[in-house]
């Protein structure tokens, strides 16, 4: 769409953006870089996380807000900006056409919804997740600001995205208008997740796995709410029955030191290997290093991005039934199991241990159901109804 050659400037929020990595920051990212190829202009409006307060990551600029981020060394991304941060939400919302902002529980997505109605500009916001457990106090904070910041956000919004079916029935039920929400799943970029057959070997030599072992994959941070806790006790099942398993798990966060003592104390060092965290420009090599890939969440999914690149590498993938992540399983290409029993997805596991699957025909069904520029098109049309 071209609006009769004139580029529209929007003004995206997000609590954070990269080169920071996770699920947020990349749907952010390649949406804006396919709107920037659409006659859309933008600004990234973020939290300044080691970064200059403006940058600009692959023609995409960014501004930066001041803000307060102790929850982060808890594993718990929430900013709070402060009062220095108003004239970077200010400038940017009053130079925009409309005003996009992601998560309905950060105080920057309230700042940004209230001067986008100050200034007349449509606001749109776009909800990831659903609830996250946190097995805490945090849980009770957490359900404080939904009714408190979120429910607020949600009110204020034009209209609302949700990733997942789950997650639109989670804004419903902290007060969203049913009328305003759209759900648009989550894409994945298929020119860089694909099967790569012959880089298996490769990886798997520089990984240090044996060539005849049946290895499993999760790409989680390590936090209470992914599970990882669940998958070391599946995998300690797992390998009493088949020994040749091997399991990659790849990431890092604040609960790394339990989950390598519970690796130490169930003897597991040989068939479990914590890689630390993988930068998103190599996943894909993992991805290709496996075999399966298992999803162990314990809640918080709203349509986990990790999965749809594993299946688009041709990765059957075993999930808890968590979230959104039943609304993109692919019939005979992954199973869906319990939350929190790893005897199940011990099962599961051995079960997917014995089969073959084409990947070159799951790679196919995702390409036909999951890329950012069907994301992107549907998203356009939302910007088309409101600028």
């Amino acid at each position: 769409m071209t609006y009769m050659g004139q580029i529209q400037q929007l003004c995206i929020v997000t609590n954070v953006f990269l080169p920071s990595v996770g699920g947020i920051q990349i749907v952010t990212y390649e949406q804006s870089k396919r709107l920037l190829q659409k006659n859309f202009d933008l600004t990234i409006v973020t939290n300044r996380i080691q970064t200059p307060k403006k940058y600009t990551y692959e023609n995409i600029n960014v501004e930066c807000y001041e803000s307060i981020n102790i929850g982060f060394r808890l594993g718990i991304p929430y900013t709070i900006p402060t009062i220095h941060s108003f004239p970077v939400f200010t400038k940017n919302i009053k130079n925009s056409k409309l005003v996009h902002a992601h998560g309905h529980p950060y105080l920057t997505s309230l700042i940004a919804s209230k001067l986008a109605k100050q200034y007349e500009k449509p606001f749109i916001l776009t909800q990831h997740n659903t609830f996250i457990d946190y097995n805490n106090v945090f849980n009770h904070i957490e359900k404080i600001n939904d009714l408190i910041v979120g429910k607020e956000t949600l009110k204020q919004a034009d209209k609302i995205i949700t990733v997942s079916n789950a997650t639109k029935e989670y804004v419903l039920s902290i007060g969203a208008n049913p009328n305003k929400i759209k759900v648009i799943h989550n894409g994945v970029d298929l020119n860089r997740f694909k099967p790569l057959p012959q880089i298996k070997e490769e990886m798997r030599k520089k990984i240090g796995i044996p060539k005849d072992a049946k290895v499993v994959l999760t790409v989680r941070r390590i936090v209470y709410k992914n599970g990882v806790d669940t998958l070391i006790d599946a995998a300690n099942l797992a390998i009493k029955k088949k020994q040749h398993l091997v399991f990659i798990i790849a990431g890092k966060g604040p609960d790394m030191t339990s989950i390598q003592n519970q690796i130490e104390q169930l003897g597991l060092e040989k068939n479990i290997k914590l890689t630390g965290f993988v930068a998103d420009q190599a996943l894909h090599l993992y991805y290709n290093a496996a075999d399966m890939f298992v999803l162990p969440s314990k809640s918080g999914e709203g349509l986990p991005l990790v999965a749809l690149e594993a299946m688009a590498c041709g990765l059957p993938v075993i999930a808890t039934n968590v979230g959104g992540i039943s609304e993109i399983m692919i019939k005979d290409f992954g199973k869906l199991v319990p939350a929190n029993n790893p005897q199940t997805l011990a099962d599961a596991i051995i079960e997917f241990a014995d089969t073959n699957k084409s990947a070159d025909e799951l790679h196919a069904i995702v390409e036909t159901q999951y890329s950012w520029d069907k994301n992107v098109s549907q998203l356009i049309e939302l910007y088309e109804e409101l600028i």
